[in-house]
């Protein structure tokens, strides 16, 4: 980004903190904040503020690119190191972000922000509302400015969980560690006597009922979402379809080989074959569908384990795009859409230098733009020099 496009996007950044008024969280002198400026390495950490005068002050004076704050309270929050700052308690933050969903570096920015919606949907109504119970005003949502969303769990019950507790909520959420002998129970359905006493048990595997709370229920009818989708297509797209769930091809193939109407009648009536190979698809399929991708990759280690976690202020900006960190409605989720509703600057027309084609939909206006100088609105042009896809460019 050169001096006149750092200096255009901090002179818009100013004038929307001198004329917002930005709520601060609970409790928000017991809280750490944190700062990075435009055009400067590293970040501005252990400042708190007794006054929210006094943080209102701060950001218009400094016009940071990106504000911060901790998930975490603290007895002294400006103290230097973290021992020092005496912990309290912190809130149970979720971080979904589209670099965490499967195939995302394939998709648009458009395409990554519905997927990462899908996943964060999923996320509060199917666990953190049916399975543990909070309630809706215990959970504040809020669109990340960037590329997702965050859950802030502000419950009583959740402040004081230390990081394996927390741990131990994100693996369930996650399914690691699920076992198909906890969920595909084995029942004695008859004997077989051979004289002499002996018997022969015959067993039979039984899949869980679709109204059953939690794990089971959710993986029963995916089960049988994923029986009827594989039931109607050719063998080519069925193939390709449960591939799409992480299956290889040698063990789709051989699925498709062994599953019969018969046996697909047989498990929409509770039973599942004993093949493993029916058993190991329906477990891994059902959790690609039904579980929530809370990090990158196997070593990451998810925000939500965090007790002191930084997170992104409400109602900040976001120093890559110019979006404001949205706040939303439980019920207005499903019909969020950033690109249009976290968008906060105005139409007037900036000239521009564009340093690669763009193709994007915002403010319902779709912009598929070349190489070149060219005038655009505000919001765009804010958005692609953030991205480092444009410049301001002078007369």
């Amino acid at each position: 980004m050169n001096k006149e496009s750092t200096e255009f996007i901090k002179r818009k950044f100013k004038n929307y903190y001198e004329n917002a008024d930005i709520p601060l969280p609970d409790r928000f002198s017991r809280r750490e904040y944190a700062f990075m400026l435009f055009r400067e390495k590293g970040m501005i950490r252990h400042i708190s503020f007794k006054r929210k005068q006094d943080f209102l002050s701060f950001i218009v004076d400094k016009t940071p690119a990106h504000i911060y704050y901790s998930s975490a309270y603290y007895k002294y929050p400006y103290k230097n190191t973290m021992d020092k700052k005496e912990w309290m308690g912190a809130e149970l933050i979720f971080d979904l972000d589209a670099d965490h969903i499967p195939g995302a570096d394939k998709l648009s920015y458009e395409e990554a922000l519905e997927n990462v919606k899908t996943e964060f949907i999923k996320l509060v109504k199917d666990f953190l509302l049916n399975d543990f119970g909070f309630n809706t005003n215990e959970l504040h949502l809020y669109f990340s400015g960037s590329r997702g969303y965050h859950c802030h769990v502000v419950s009583p019950r959740v402040l004081n969980l230390d990081s394996s507790a927390r741990r131990e909520i994100v693996d369930y959420i996650m399914g690691n560690d699920l076992r198909y002998d906890i969920i595909f129970k084995e029942r004695i359905v008859d004997r077989i006597s051979y004289g002499k006493g002996y018997q022969k048990r015959v067993k039979r595997l039984e899949i869980p009922r679709a109204d059953e709370a939690g794990w089971r229920g959710r993986i029963s009818k995916t089960l049988l979402g994923i029986i009827n989708e594989i039931k109607n297509l050719d063998r080519e797209d069925a193939i390709t379809k449960l591939k799409s769930y992480g299956i290889t091809q040698r063990m789709a193939e051989k699925v498709i080989d062994t599953i019969s109407d018969e046996k697909i009648d047989r498990i929409k009536e509770g039973m599942i074959d004993q093949s493993s190979a029916l058993k190991k698809l329906f477990l891994k399929s059902a959790l690609r569908k039904i579980a929530v991708s809370l990090s990158a990759g196997e070593t990451d280690e998810p925000v939500t384990c965090d007790t002191k976690r930084l997170i992104r202020l409400p109602y900040s900006l976001h120093g890559k795009t110019g979006f404001q960190v949205k706040g939303i409605n439980i019920d207005e989720l499903k019909f969020f859409n950033p690109l249009r509703d976290a968008v906060i600057f105005g139409d007037k027309q900036v000239k521009v230098k564009i340093k690669q084609p763009v193709n994007v939909k915002i403010k319902d206006e779709h912009y598929k733009l070349n190489i070149g100088e060219d005038y655009l609105p505000e919001y765009l042009a804010i958005f692609l020099i953030g991205r480092g896809y444009a410049e301001i460019w002078g007369d």
